[in-house]
């Protein structure tokens, strides 16, 4: 029970500091990043939430942007306190989820396998 119940309080965490990262942080550095929020995992106590953060750029600015999003944890506490109804609003911890680079790395790796395949082929048929 206690899971589904951290489950839906993932998922509406997620959504709502998605919104307020949108809607409500002026800082140009991290709106114009385009950062979204892969996944939350909020602790079983809910004291403490990890946010898992996709930042799109090098690593200058993604360390940029990561320590922008840490320095704005009390607003973004605070504003998620106001839309979400639980007990106490859980501590934000900010990681940088690097899985969809990853999922990238990985695709590009198989195209490549498949398009060296492919032209084994070719070069087969034409001998």
């Amino acid at each position: 029970m206690a899971s589904h119940r951290n489950e839906k309080i993932n998922g509406l965490i997620q959504r709502e500091l998605s919104l307020i990262i949108i809607h409500k942080m002026k800082d140009t550095r991290i709106t114009d990043s385009n950062v979204s929020i892969t996944r939350v995992k909020a602790s079983s106590d809910l004291k403490t939430a990890t946010v898992y953060v996709s930042i799109v750029g090098d690593e200058n600015q993604k360390k940029i942007v990561l320590e922008l999003l840490n320095n704005a944890k009390s607003f973004l506490r605070s504003s998620l306190g106001q839309v979400i109804t639980v007990h106490s609003v859980p501590a934000l911890v900010f990681e940088i989820d690097n899985s969809i680079e990853y999922g990238m790395h990985i695709e590009s790796i198989l195209q490549s396998l498949k398009d060296d395949k492919k032209s084994k082929d070719q070069n087969e048929e034409n001998s």
